[in-house]
């Protein structure tokens, strides 16, 4: 059943970029050297952050979380393991993504407009090496992803500056309060734990990339004329005709590139799974039922199931939008207006 979307329920699933609220202390080390200047954000759903403190701009369950780390140049963020999909699009900077405890297994460098997926079992960190402070999306799975599992090393330097983390997953600053009664720090990483884990060296990881350079369009919109849609994460969809990404094993969403040619626009249609936009490059025009929107680079629209949505590019230079949908089998976009197919 297609419904409407009300201006306000429009306004409060839009997070512009500059107005982004991060949080400095998520994490068990935000204190340590080389570490402590990352700015983390929980756009979409509550993330793996550690601080009760972290502010979630949209708490709506979607399936998946949608999240944001900022970082100036050599800024790291140390190496840890997720319990589920991790996939990143980085909007701005050059980063490099090293794998193994001590970051030693292998690395990849990735710029503006790439993606990269890592999987579960596989310790990861990344570091701003580029001139400019960087920015990345984040996808996580789940409505719930679980806990993040540090480095043994992670544990060492929270120590000595006061950070404690607790097995309930909260992060205590001891210079500020005292442990909670009763409650146990969560047990150092061991080497013994770090040997249960995958080994990815650098050409195994950069296996799990897609340069933007390297997009190519599938099915999906790429029917529309002016628009091309392009896989990168999630399996082959029959219905939509679309070939898997080079990240094709189940993430339980999907990741796609859309680019929009100046002055394409597309028919209103509903979606039957929640879609989220994360905007790149240029502007693009979101009409829900004659309320409208224009999004800017860095700019998150979530949109939901069965409301009428219609793109257009009204600019004279092409947009670049990431879009995640729920599932790894997303339905294709119900036509309710004359379709003009692409030549």
């Amino acid at each position: 059943m297609i419904t409407t979307f009300p201006q306000a329920d429009l306004e409060r699933r839009l997070v512009r970029y500059g107005m982004l609220r991060p949080c400095t202390t998520a994490f068990i080390d935000t204190r340590t050297p080389g570490s402590e200047r990352k700015e983390n954000f929980t756009i979409i759903g509550p993330g793996v952050a550690e601080n009760p403190d972290q502010h979630v701009h949209i708490d709506l369950p979607h399936g998946f979380n949608i999240g944001g780390a900022r970082q100036p140049p050599r800024c790291v963020n140390s190496q840890h393991s997720h319990e589920t999909a991790e996939v990143f699009v980085v909007h701005t900077g050059t980063w490099r993504f090293k794998t193994g405890h001590d970051g030693r297994d292998g690395y990849v460098d990735i710029g503006p407009g790439d993606t990269i997926s890592i999987p579960t079992r596989v310790f990861r960190g990344f570091e701003n090496v580029g001139d400019d402070l960087g920015f990345l999306f984040a996808v996580l799975g789940g409505d719930d992803p679980g806990r993040v599992t540090w480095a043994p090393y992670v544990f060492e330097a929270a120590q000595r500056h006061g950070l404690v983390l607790l097995e309930s997953g909260r992060l205590i600053d001891t210079t500020r309060e005292s442990v909670p009664e009763g409650a146990k720090p969560m047990p150092p990483t061991t080497m013994e734990d770090v040997a249960k884990f995958d080994t990815y060296g650098s050409d195994a990881i950069a296996g799990c990339t897609v340069k933007r350079s390297e997009l190519a369009a599938g099915g999906g919109l790429s029917e529309l004329q002016g628009f091309a849609e392009c896989p990168i994460v999630g399996v082959a969809n029959e219905a939509e005709r679309m070939a898997a990404g080079r990240m094709g094993w189940p993430h339980g969403f999907q990741v796609r590139a859309l680019i929009v040619q100046p002055g394409a626009a597309s028919p209103p249609h509903p979606r039957a799974e929640e879609e989220v936009l994360l905007m790149h490059e240029g502007r693009l025009q979101v009409d829900c039922g004659g309320v409208r929107v224009e999004l800017a680079p860095g700019d998150t629209l979530t949109l939901p199931k069965q409301v009428v949505r219609a793109f257009a590019n009204a600019s004279d230079a092409p947009v670049t939008v990431y879009v995640v949908r729920g599932g790894d089998h997303p339905q294709p976009a119900r036509w309710v207006a004359p379709l003009e197919r692409a030549g």
